[in-house]
């Protein structure tokens, strides 16, 4: 049964009365799994979310993929029993269609049933005159929340998966030292007693006690149960030095064979992109130890879209891939002229070393031996993240991006996107790494905007 919390003030906490969860259709198409999310309380779903359904389940993006994943199991349910009965569910709860009964005196009449949202307020109401435990109305529709209060219904939004963002894991600790242990982690490393818990790959700060000034940076090694030195890279990684503790972390994870799977999270100009990039390179090009250097981003505008775009795929994606050309340009060395440049990073493509690709079709693709980038990962879902990562063949390295204060997707936000979903659930693996980046190095006045506006 899955142990992923749902609503903050209800299944966190288990109360001797049953509750009757009312689903509405956006906590569906976020997330299908919602079916069993519920422990054992009850589940109704009003017939004016499966009419909503009915319009998604054509579409090709991932609403109508969850769409028709939330009908094969209803479907599924059904050969069990009745839905409009009630089909128990492995969680022990039921799952129960309830048709709205058209009392036109359920709601008041500014709210006309003709509309979908309203149909399923009626249902919750119906159900509240009637029922013996608590009706909790769960939508992710703020509006939603708010009509369902001033009905005097219990309305809660849908949390399972999400992160508290101001409790996400930094990938990094503090602890005070002896003198000799910072010394020792220099030597070689230092072993680790269980007075300090450590993740696999969290960096540790040991500051000197006795003189605070002193301080060494290690990584956690859990095969070795030993905080180690981050690595140095003399003259830096295609001319990019680490120009504060954060970025050498960053570069450290980032250069690191073993370690599978980085997310690199932080505010606009901290150089999360700058420093993935030139890592990739290194490790592409200089190195050979991946075959490809891939790099993708989500298609989400910010602000009003310009339309559809002429041209081939490569037309296409080259406004939404600007970034990152910048970002190659920058590393190819931008002071010999931008023509020359943009030819460099070209014959990169033509021989096949970089990759630009959009997440759309990366859907059954096998990666494997590639450095894979997602830049803007905030604005991916959890099940999207899911999707990518699941693709790593033998051999891949996948590093995700991202800002959660600066997303452009509608469906999520910061606590419930899939950059710091994975970021938390990664955390105790071996093979993963995360470091949150909290100083900018773009320039001053890049930084002032990032944190005063």
């Amino acid at each position: 049964m899955p142990t992923t919390k749902t609503t903050a003030k209800t299944t966190s906490k288990r109360s001797a009365m049953k509750k009757t969860f009312i689903l509405d259709t956006n906590v569906l198409l976020h997330d299908p799994n919602a079916l069993y999310q519920f422990a054992e309380h009850d589940i109704v779903i009003p017939i004016a979310v499966i009419e909503e359904m009915d319009r998604f389940k054509k579409g090709l993006d991932e609403m109508g993929r969850n769409a028709r994943q939330v009908s094969r199991y209803l479907d599924e349910l059904r050969l069990k029993d009745k839905l409009s009965t009630g089909v128990p569910l492995p969680t022990g709860g039921t799952l129960k269609v309830v048709l709205d009964k058209k009392q036109d005196d359920i709601l008041p009449p500014e709210l006309m049933l003709a509309k979908g949202d309203n149909r399923i307020l009626a249902v919750a109401m119906q159900l509240n005159q009637v029922a013996k435990g608590p009706i909790i109305m769960v939508t992710k529709d703020t509006n939603m929340r708010i009509k369902a209060d001033a009905l005097g219904l219990i309305a809660e939004d849908y949390e399972a998966g999400q992160v508290d963002i101001e409790e996400l894991y930094s990938g990094m600790m503090e602890i005070e030292a002896d003198a000799a242990d910072l010394d020792a982690l220099y030597e070689g490393g230092l072993s680790v007693s269980n007075k300090h818990p450590h993740y696999p790959n969290q960096f540790v700060l040991l500051r000197d006690r006795d003189n605070s000034q002193h301080t060494a940076l290690g990584r956690y090694e859990a095969a070795r149960n030993a905080i180690v030195p981050i690595v140095s890279v003399k003259g830096g990684v295609w001319g990019i030095n680490a120009r504060n503790r954060e970025q050498a972390c960053a570069l450290d994870l980032l250069l690191n064979d073993d370690i599978k799977l980085v997310t690199l999270v932080g505010k606009a100009g901290t150089g999360k992109t700058l420093l993935a990039l030139a890592a990739g390179l290194e490790k592409t090009v200089e190195r050979g130890s991946f075959q490809r250097l891939v790099v993708s981003r989500p298609i989400y505008p910010m602000g009003k879209d310009i339309g559809y775009l002429p041209g081939d795929i490569g037309e296409k994606l080259k406004p939404w891939m600007q970034p990152i050309f910048d970002n190659i340009d920058f590393l190819m060395g931008g002071g010999q002229g931008k023509g020359k440049v943009r030819r460099d990073a070209q014959s990169l493509v033509d021989m096949g070393m970089l990759e630009l690709e959009a997440l759309t079709y990366i859907r059954g693709r096998s990666l494997p031996h590639q450095y894979l980038i997602v830049d803007e990962a905030q604005n991916l879902t959890p099940h999207e993240i899911k999707t990518i990562v699941s693709r790593a063949g033998e051999g891949t390295k996948i590093v995700l991006t991202g800002d959660p204060y600066q997303i452009d997707n509608p469906y999520v936000d910061s606590s419930s996107n899939g950059l710091t979903y994975v970021a938390e659930r990664f955390k105790e693996e071996a093979i993963s790494g995360h470091i949150t980046m909290v100083k900018g190095e773009r320039s001053p006045l890049a930084e002032l905007a990032a944190s005063k506006l």
